[in-house]
């Protein structure tokens, strides 16, 4: 029984390894394929007489990077690294001890407020009419995002 089980523990790495080697040289070759067709020549001139055209549907990330890449005439990979630099650029300036505000330029702006903690308080119920005691609120951070000309001229 013993022999049977070390030549079971031995049969199974090679049987994982065996696999994995495999699927290795089948990745690298489908990378190169989808770069060709994400670079069309003809999208730059599309993008560069300023024709604005409707987006019918809601894009996620990928659709997104891919919109982006059939429009810029880029690559996918390319187009997913900016916009993770942009993510990381908003995110770093509204940072605790960052500037608290990003502005994407016509597009919009992105501000953080302090807001200061409450203390707890008797007052007057506005629903019900009468006194009771108002809990404390802790400090906080208010996010806004505000649309500047271009985004609005385009909702209307």
């Amino acid at each position: 029984m013993a022999t049977a089980k070390k030549a079971a523990a031995k049969k199974a790495p090679v049987a994982k390894k065996a696999p994995a080697a495999k699927k290795a040289p089948v990745a690298k070759k489908a990378a190169p394929k989808a770069a060709p067709k994400a670079a069309p020549k003809t999208a730059p001139k599309a993008a560069a007489s300023g024709k604005v055209s409707p987006i019918k549907d809601t894009l996620n990330k990928t659709q997104l990077a891919a919109h982006l890449a059939e429009h810029s005439a880029v690559a996918v990979k390319e187009v997913k690294a900016v916009l993770a630099a942009l993510e990381n650029t908003i995110i770093s300036a509204l940072h605790k001890k960052g500037a608290g505000e990003f502005t994407l330029h016509g597009l919009f702006k992105v501000t953080s407020q302090q807001i200061a903690a409450k203390a707890k308080r008797f007052g007057k119920d506005p629903f019900t009419g009468q006194e009771r005691w108002f809990p404390a609120k802790p400090a906080s951070v208010r996010v806004k995002v505000r649309p500047l000309k271009k985004v609005k001229d385009a909702a209307q």
